[in-house]
């Protein structure tokens, strides 16, 4: 799994960090999403598609690894 996260779309709403807090973090100043793990676990795999699917602002897009 490949993740990338679009910071612009993204309005701070915190779920993917509530949800699967070792592969999302977020900036202090602002709440933007930080993407600490772009290939994550496979164990993390199934947070991290609900994290995505709760996004409300749809910034996290999920493809597959090289």
């Amino acid at each position: 799994m490949k993740i990338t996260v679009d910071e612009v779309t993204c309005c701070g709403a915190g779920q993917c960090v509530l949800i699967a807090p070792e592969v999302f973090d977020q900036r202090d100043e602002d709440g933007i999403v930080v993407l600490l793990d772009a290939e994550p676990a496979e164990e993390q795999h199934a947070a991290v598609r609900e994290a995505a699917s709760v996004c409300p602002a749809a910034a996290i897009h999920l493809g597959e690894s090289a």
